[in-house]
């Protein structure tokens, strides 16, 4: 008998963490720190909610069918933010709005891949990559980082075959918040463009990249949309996860493909998230420039702070973005350890286990920390709790 499409992966990681804290309360001189999601914990600004309630109010377009691809003053804007940002030129009919950058990567998933075709992922892979293509039929083919977490060109292009139709990569990195140099993103698009496939390039977390400038060179070819898929999310630039908002930018030709996957799963993006997307693109570049800022300083938190655990053993095997990516140093599976902490040290974090095939042993000593939620007070705390487990 075979299975159904959703039999085909696992539960939800996030909300699998979640069920941990049934039955478990946390006294109020010791509160749950909550470092499993990467996601902003509090509300776009009150300009940016302002915007929206009056878009509401007033714009009864907003409450109707939108385009399929999204709010063309929208595309129009993210198009020359893009061009702007990379170099290079950039279209708005080169741009389409999705709900959320998970649902970008659905769809180009959609229109590159057939049953039993094959993507390479980079490993630790960003589970809910694995999860779609898992659902799609899809062969996640995981290629092993390196010890700095970073893929290697020459091992994926090993590992391609005639049913390999893309390469996917996510910079700053979900789960390990490495940064991939600019270098090696390009040598990855030469590799996809030598092998007639596509390179997925997720940049949720651009906005908090803690090199000033470019991320990469890629849009500077002028035939960039015949190998780059760029995804792109608003969620985590002006706080409106709640609102999926994300984009993909790629060739004319993929978007008329990419229409009838969105037309068929939600018809159109929704008219008040684009609203203030588009409002946050014109209005917030301090703001932002601001949140980013912070996520630095957080980031440095970590770094600065994580001699304490060294010496216990622990590893800091990425930081940035969102995201740290440490090695622990008990026997234990990181997957009960992860457990264990929510009711010993009132932790809860995703583990190792969840970001890579059943089979890798390098799941097990790792734990995932999404700090974008804990001020560097916090990480102080979440550090004097980490060091205090004994398993």
């Amino acid at each position: 008998m075979s299975l159904s499409r959703t039999a085909t992966t696992f539960a939800p990681p996030v909300m699998e963490a979640r069920r941990w804290l049934s039955g478990v309360s946390f006294p109020a001189d010791r509160p749950l720190i909550n470092v499993s999601q990467a996601a902003p914990v509090e509300p776009p600004p009150a300009a940016l909610r302002q915007v929206m309630a009056d878009v509401a109010l007033t714009r009864d377009d907003a409450h109707l069918y939108g385009p399929v691809l999204g709010l063309p003053e929208l595309r129009d804007t993210l198009a020359h933010r893009t061009a702007a940002i990379y170099g290079g030129a950039v279209s708005a009919d080169q741009v389409a709005i999705t709900s959320g950058c998970n649902q970008a990567f659905a769809a180009v998933i959609a229109t590159l891949c057939g049953e039993g075709d094959e993507v390479i992922l980079p490993t630790p892979w960003y589970f809910n990559h694995k999860m779609w293509l898992d659902m799609s039929g899809v062969v996640s083919v995981a290629l092993r980082t390196e010890e700095d977490l970073l893929p290697d060109p020459e091992r994926a292009a090993t590992l391609i075959t005639p049913r390999t139709k893309a390469i996917a990569l996510v910079s700053p990195n979900n789960p390990a918040g490495v940064e991939y140099p600019a270098g090696l993103i390009a040598a990855f698009f030469d590799l996809a463009r030598r092998h007639g496939i596509a390179l997925i390039l997720d940049e949720t977390y651009r906005d908090f990249h803690s090199a000033t400038g470019a991320p990469h060179p890629l849009f500077e070819d002028p035939d960039w949309s015949d190998t780059l898929v760029h995804l792109y999310s608003f969620s985590k630039a002006y706080r409106l996860t709640g609102h999926r908002v994300g984009a993909v930018v790629t060739s004319r030709e993929r978007l008329a493909e990419v229409e009838k996957f969105l037309d068929t799963v939600a018809i159109c993006p929704a008219q008040i998230g684009q609203h203030a997307a588009l409002w946050g693109m014109q209005n917030l570049t301090q703001w932002l420039a601001g949140e980013r800022q912070e996520i630095l300083t957080r980031r440095a938190a970590i770094e600065t702070g994580f001699p304490r655990l060294d010496a216990l053993g622990w590893r800091l095997l990425g930081v940035g973005a969102y995201f740290a990516y440490v090695a622990h140093p008990f026997e234990k599976s990181s997957a009960d350890l992860a457990q264990q902490m929510v009711r010993d040290q009132g932790i809860l974090c995703l583990p190792g286990t969840m970001f890579c095939p059943e089979n890798d042993p390098e799941g097990a000593n790792q734990l995932r920390i999404a700090f974008a939620n804990l001020d560097a007070p916090g990480i102080g705390v979440l550090f004097e709790r980490l060091a205090q487990i004994r398993a």
